[in-house]
């Protein structure tokens, strides 16, 4: 019980230590994409890759914005890692795709990329790629943020209250944030099934 008490404690301190500026500094950054037909690429390794393939879902279906990650292909994933190396896995693939200054790209990470460490190189080598090309970067990460936070035009960085739950508290305040995006009435364009569902069946009361 203690355990349970302690990380929703602190889960509770990381929504009250948010920073909203940044919060919002990227749902501007998303609506002026929005309006340019930019294509929006999600970047994540591990857990955050399921996040990844997760927010493209969100980001096409309710928002209408044009998105991808590059981790649900596993075949050229695989491909380019055992014939390129890992490192710039995601760098070629942003490349064949044609990245450009309309573009951004979304980095989800609990470390935000660190190449001293090699820790997530590969999203070091992407983060380079756009910078050069002039893309937008919109990073939602944790600890101190890392190279992500170095480099990008908006970045949340989840705060760490407990070192111990480092990784679970950003990853899952990774899906809070970009389910706020989506549904920030700037960005939002569908309604979401469920809320239409009760919205319907109250309506027909009347």
């Amino acid at each position: 019980m203690h355990f349970i008490k302690t990380f929703l404690t602190e889960a509770a301190e990381i929504l009250a230590q948010l920073n909203t500026h940044q919060i919002e500094n990227a749902i501007q950054i998303l609506a002026s994409l929005k309006k340019n037909n930019g294509r929006l690429f999600v970047l994540g390794v591990g857990g955050s890759a399921g996040n990844a393939s997760h927010a493209v879902n969100d980001f096409r279906k309710i928002v209408g914005i044009e998105a991808y990650a590059p981790t649900d292909n596993v075949s050229e994933l695989t491909a380019r890692t055992n014939d390129e190396g890992w490192s710039t896995v995601f760098s070629n693939w942003l490349a064949v795709s044609r990245l450009n200054s309309n573009d951004a790209i979304l980095i989800l990470s609990v470390g935000g990329g660190n190449l001293e460490k090699n820790v997530s190189p590969n999203l070091v080598e992407a983060l380079i790629y756009a910078k050069k090309i002039g893309a937008k970067i919109i990073g939602i990460v944790g600890r101190d943020g890392g190279y992500t936070a170095k480099v990008a035009d908006a970045c949340i960085i989840i705060p760490t209250p407990n070192p111990d739950n480092t990784t679970p508290h950003a990853e899952a305040f990774q899906a809070v944030i970009w389910h706020l995006f989506v549904s920030h009435p700037a960005l939002k364009k569908s309604q979401t099934k469920w809320e239409s569902v009760v919205y319907e069946k109250e309506s027909s009361v009347f």
